[in-house]
């Protein structure tokens, strides 16, 4: 136990090893898609083998989780940021038409420059600045935007041309399997079973390979021809950058970017998952800047081993709903990554509507902060509700959180309530309407 205390921030009076294991790998159930889609979404660059990206973006979730768990020693995976990725390839790369190596060279020096705001603390000193009624809002907002991917995931919730979004067919598929899977898990969860998401995630699953897809005939969950299968190399895409033009605009707007979602991205992340536990009691959560540098250094080291951006994830909620509060939760989650590097047929089988359940009862758990919102109070409750709702609607925790600081500042002075408005907010909402009027 005292390896554990000294190594993971572990407390034998307080956390139990099975609780935080536990809580580990269902954390990395639930963001284990990255590992399918984020090769699936490199594949549209030429020279970018999807055997290398998939190799390339476990090691980085691996070196990140090792610096969370050791260094940070708080339960968060990490791994290549979704929407980041589509950035890289789609934004930069098709639309700006810069090869990826010119993408990997800003993720890199956005990751230098992630290590230096941190070391500096000019991250946590940006944290602090945002107001509590905006902390509780991003985690109230986190929760649904969590819920909604999970209600996307078991094709609940579904694309309309007419409306954007529907309900899909919930009484087929896997929408139907999510809907069982959901009773399962909020059963389990109501009566209170140690490790009730991890089993409900492992029911469903199995359930799909009874349930069918309308659409093919096959079962939702797939057995796997293989067991075993020994990863790629990452040569091909290994410390490719490429350095002539690191002093251009477009490289500076780039990097801008990738710094810009990433930073807050993390922020909220971090804000919301930690709120309602005792991660979060104190007003300026604890070891801000050793979970910023896990998030930088993975950064710096997903950039060199050929993949995007490296960041916390807000699925390591689930993780901290199943009771994980150390630094053994990120290294079972670094352990479950080095497994999947050698057993990905297996994992891949599990399908995106048994992890679901699991996301949609985690939104649940983090809606309670908005209870201590002072809705009655608009100068207040206008921002708290826009950074809640346009989290999921936008389908980005940082364009919630800058529309947040935007609204905060804007209704105070309209209201003026000027003194409740801090410098630092007032640069914040100014640099945050430029970003929105030049990028």
């Amino acid at each position: 136990m005292s390896f554990l205390t000294k190594a993971f921030g572990f407390d034998p009076k307080q956390h139990k090893v099975r609780t935080e294991i536990v809580a580990g790998i269902t954390t990395f159930l639930t963001m284990a898609y990255i590992l399918a889609v984020n090769p699936g979404i490199f594949s549209a660059l030429p020279g970018m083998p999807g055997g290398a990206v998939f190799t390339a973006t476990a090691l980085a979730a691996i070196v990140g989780g090792l610096v969370m768990a050791f260094y940070a020693k708080k339960p968060f995976g990490l791994a290549p940021g979704m929407g980041l990725n589509a950035f890289f390839v789609f934004t930069v790369c098709l639309t700006m038409g810069y090869s990826w190596q010119f993408a990997l060279t800003a993720v890199l020096i956005e990751g230098i420059i992630f290590i230096i705001l941190t070391v500096t603390k000019v991250r946590t000193w940006l944290l602090n600045a945002i107001p509590g009624t905006l902390k509780k809002a991003i985690g109230a907002g986190i929760g649904l935007f969590i819920a909604f991917i999970g209600l996307q995931n078991a094709g609940i919730i579904v694309n309309n041309d007419a409306t954007l979004v529907s309900l899909g067919d919930i009484t087929h598929g896997k929408a139907l399997l999510g809907l069982i899977g959901l009773v399962i898990t909020a059963g389990l969860v109501m009566a209170k079973v140690r490790g009730g998401m991890l089993i409900g995630i492992l029911a469903t699953a199995a359930l799909g390979l009874i349930i069918k897809d309308p659409a093919t005939g096959a079962a939702i969950t797939t057995l796997p021809k293989s067991v075993v299968a020994l990863p790629d190399s990452v040569a091909p895409i290994f410390c490719q950058f490429e350095w002539s033009q690191i002093f251009t605009l477009d490289m500076l707007v780039v990097v801008f970017t990738f710094l810009f979602i990433d930073m807050f991205d993390t922020m909220g992340t971090l804000i919301g998952v930690c709120q309602g536990t005792e991660l979060g009691e104190k007003e300026n959560i604890e070891g801000l800047d050793r979970m910023f540098m896990a998030d930088a250094v993975a950064t710096v080291a997903g950039a060199c081993l050929g993949t995007s951006t490296t960041t916390t994830y807000v699925e390591s909620a689930s993780g901290v709903g199943a009771g994980g509060r150390t630094g053994l939760t990120a290294f079972s989650i670094v352990v479950c990554f080095a497994i999947a590097l050698f057993f990905s047929p297996i994992f891949l089988a599990i399908p995106g509507a048994a992890t679901a359940p699991a996301l949609i009862i985690v939104g649940v758990m983090m809606m309670h902060s908005i209870k201590v919102i002072h809705w009655e109070d608009y100068a207040k409750s206008i921002p708290a509700f826009l950074t809640i709702i346009l989290m999921p609607l936008a389908y980005s925790i940082s364009d919630g959180i800058l529309i947040g600081v935007i609204a905060y500042v804007l209704t105070h002075a309209i209201s003026g309530k000027f003194k409740d408005i801090s410098v630092t907010m007032w640069v914040l909402a100014v640099l945050f309407v430029l970003r929105y009027i030049f990028i």
